[in-house]
């Protein structure tokens, strides 16, 4: 944006950061009450040892295969949902605890079943965003388990939150776009002999993800006016769907609408598609421009690019959000474009695309150490304006960081924010600022050794900032103890 704009759009743009949005005030309803397993539960048979002598397949993560029948116009949406799940906890289970964030919303998510190793139960029990699964008898370490789960989603109205009390809802409809963010049942993380699922929050991310595999097959109620699809993963056209692949994932998203236009790049064997909406097609042709030179300087400084394909999706909403090789940019973003690299969307773009680095092969707890991503892209905005706008360095701190003259400790759980601006400030800004002072202090060298480091080690895992820290010390003998004391409220080592 040129600088003679800034007072004028101060106030929008102070609600519009790149931060990646969660559920809102009006989005997080009460949970409903906890529904128990009926009394007359029947007794499931014991489960059937293997053979000895048959081999146990070895499996890296869990696989999600989900059927899946989109009804565009009634906003609704069916899936026949198939879960490998792998104990890889070191722990024998006797309990799965599964996130269902659509239930969040009243009359949203519908289930119509669910079976365990190919026998229906019912020994379950739903509140609010929470499945928990009780099994008929341990499951051990290392073996694998199904489940299948059919249910049906009727998709709530995004409509335009006020951002002034809260950030946009993205799950659901607008009267041009249908959005599929977090609307699977997944496994939730299992950590220290605890499943990890928190609670949503006004702002900021709850969910923890593992790392996962997906094959989901998408067709349209009518074929003959399905609309545009953006998701993640790389497509594969059948007869009357198409299957969507993609491995070691987070997360899969999936977007759609009519008056989609697209517009797509290539990046080696990365396929970068844009997809936006009539009459923004400067800001569709920025933001892919943006997405590319961005996926090429992280690739060069942090590492390889993990998928074949990355979708841009313009929101018909004012946010931005990161899912796997899929990411949101607000709409505002586009109207705004003005035609230079000096502006939200281009710094957006840089933002959510190395969320493909840091979230997606490096996941960490998004509700109690948001910084450990959001700092790390947010300081990533930098590396891209020195590798591709070096002339721009200096207007990105006064532009995007020293403009809201943050404070706070960058280690922040979401719920200590104390607001939007307050939060933000402190684990994206302060982080930013953090890390280029460690970067000063430590050097180049060892700052990049360190970062492609960070994400071999961290690849696939969900880290800690104890991890951080701990990666950090083994690529420098500088003293750097005085400026985790000035940023971070806890001490790491």
């Amino acid at each position: 944006m040129r600088n003679q704009n800034k007072m004028t759009l101060a106030f929008l743009l102070i609600l519009l950061v790149s931060a990646c949005s969660s559920a809102s005030a009006t989005d997080v309803p009460l949970p409903p009450t906890e529904t128990p397993a009926p009394t007359n539960t029947p007794a499931l048979p014991t489960e059937t040892p293997a053979p000895t002598n048959t081999p146990v397949p070895v499996m890296e993560r869990a696989q999600y295969t989900l059927n899946t029948t989109i009804d565009y116009d009634a906003h609704t949406v069916s899936v026949d949902e198939t879960i490998l799940y792998p104990n890889m906890t070191g722990n024998q289970l006797n309990t799965l605890v599964i996130a269902i964030v659509p239930n969040l919303w009243q009359d949203s998510f519908s289930l119509t079943g669910i079976a365990i190793d190919g026998t229906p139960t019912t020994t379950y029990s739903i509140a609010g965003q929470r499945l928990d699964i009780a099994l008929s008898s341990f499951l051990p370490a290392g073996s694998v388990i199904e489940i299948k789960i059919q249910y049906t989603l009727s998709l709530p109205f995004a409509e335009q939150e006020d951002l002034g009390i809260s950030r946009p809802r993205i799950y659901g409809y607008t009267s041009r776009q249908l959005n599929l963010t977090n609307w699977y049942p997944f496994v939730v993380p299992f950590i220290n002999g605890e499943w990890v699922l928190h609670e949503p929050w006004y702002y900021g991310e709850h969910l923890v993800y593992d790392a996962a595999d997906y094959e989901v097959t998408v067709k349209f109620a009518d074929p003959a006016t399905a609309p545009i699809v953006a998701a993640s993963g790389v497509p594969e056209q059948q007869a009357d769907s198409t299957r969507y692949t993609i491995t070691s994932a987070r997360t899969f998203a999936l977007a759609a609408s009519r008056e989609f236009q697209v517009s797509s790049t290539q990046v080696g064997d990365i396929n970068i598609s844009s997809y936006y909406f009539p009459f923004n097609q400067a800001g569709g042709q920025a933001a892919l421009q943006a997405t590319a030179e961005a996926v090429q300087v992280f690739g060069q400084k942090f590492g390889p690019y993990p998928h074949k394909s990355l979708a841009i999706v313009m929101g018909d909403f004012n946010d931005g959000m990161e899912y796997s090789a899929f990411f949101y940019l607000s709409k505002d973003f586009y109207n705004l474009y003005d035609g230079t690299p000096a502006n939200y969307l281009t710094f957006v773009a840089a933002h959510e695309t190395a969320h493909q680095w840091w979230f997606e092969q490096v996941a960490s707890d998004q509700a109690l150490q948001p910084w450990v991503d959001e700092s790390l892209c947010a300081y990533s905005e930098r590396i891209y304006y020195e590798s591709v706008h070096p002339d721009l360095v200096n207007w990105w701190w006064t532009y995007r960081i020293n403009f809201y003259e943050p404070q706070g400790f960058v280690d922040i759980p979401i719920y200590e924010g104390q607001g939007f601006r307050p939060y933000t400030n402190a684990t994206y800004f302060q982080g930013a600022k953090f890390l280029e002072k460690l970067r000063e202090r430590i050097g180049d060298e060892a700052f990049y050794a360190f970062l492609q480091d960070y994400l071999v080690q961290g690849r696939g895992k969900i880290v800690t900032a104890n991890d951080f820290f701990r990666i950090l010390s083994q690529h420098t003998g500088a003293d750097y103890s005085d400026l985790v004391r000035q940023y971070f409220q806890n001490i790491y080592q």
